[in-house]
C-alpha cells in the first residue's frame, strides 16, 4: 500500500521537522489565522485521526471512492472552516514539551492498525465512507503541505522526500483536473498563462 508507505514517511518528516522548531518560533504567524503552534496542532490530527478512526466501526458502505472525490465533493459539502481553524488553535494549546513522544506513539499504533487492517478497509468519516488506502492518501495530502507550511514560517527544512512531494502534487493534480480546471493547470505548469489569483483545489 504506497499511501501507507508515504503516510508513515510524511509522518515522521512532520515530528522531525516539529522537533526543531525553536520555542522563540511557536508564536509566529503561519498560516490564516494560525500561529505556528496552532498549525502545528491542526497537522498532528492527520496522525490522530488516522487511530481515531481506525478503533471505531468501518462504513457500511464506499460513499467516496477515492481521495480525489474526498476533496472535489465530499470535502466540500462537510468541511466548516471556521470550526477547522478553532480545532487547530484548541489543539495548538494543549502542546507541551511531550507532545512529541506521544504523537510518535500514536503514529506507531495508527500504523499498526493501518497494517491490520489492509487498504480496502471503509473508513467511516460521520456519514461518508472511504477505503482507507485513499484516506491515508488525503492525510498524506495533509502532512506534506502543511510541513512545507511550517518550513515556510520557521525558516527550516521540511525534509520530505522527493516521491511523496510528487505523489502529493499528483494528487493536487488530480483534484484540479476534476474541477475542471485541468486547462488551466497545464497552462500555467507550461507557462501560457499564471492562475487566478489566489486560486485553490480546495
Amino acid at each position: 500500500m504506497t499511501s501507507a508507505t508515504d503516510f508513515e514517511t510524511a509522518a515522521h518528516s512532520f515530528l522531525d521537522l516539529v522537533a526543531q522548531v525553536k520555542v522563540s518560533a511557536w508564536n509566529e504567524p503561519a498560516l490564516g489565522v494560525w500561529d505556528v503552534r496552532s498549525l502545528v496542532g491542526h497537522t498532528a490530527r492527520a496522525i490522530l485521526v488516522v487511530e481515531q478512526y481506525l478503533l471505531a466501526d468501518p462504513a457500511p458502505a464506499v460513499t467516496a471512492p477515492d481521495a480525489e472525490t474526498y476533496y472535489t465533493t465530499v470535502f466540500s459539502q462537510y468541511t466548516d472552516n471556521d470550526a477547522i481553524a478553532a480545532r487547530g488553535v484548541a489543539a495548538g494549546e494543549k502542546l507541551t514539551e511531550a507532545s512529541g513522544e506521544e504523537f510518535e506513539a500514536t503514529l506507531n499504533r495508527a500504523l499498526a492498525l493501518i497494517a491490520q487492517n489492509g487498504p480496502d478497509r471503509v473508513v467511516a468519516i460521520g456519514p461518508i465512507g472511504i477505503p482507507l488506502g485513499e484516506y491515508l492518501r488525503t492525510r498524506v495530502f495533509e502532512l506534506v503541505v502543511h510541513s512545507m507550511d511550517i518550513a515556510r514560517a520557521t525558516g527550516l527544512p521540511h525534509g520530505l522526500p522527493t516521491d511523496v512531494v510528487a505523489n502529493v502534487a499528483d494528487l493536487a493534480a488530480r483534484i484540479a483536473v476534476r474541477k475542471g480546471d485541468g486547462e488551466d493547470l497545464l497552462f500555467a505548469l507550461t507557462g501560457r498563462r499564471p492562475l487566478p489569483q489566489r486560486y485553490s483545489i480546495l
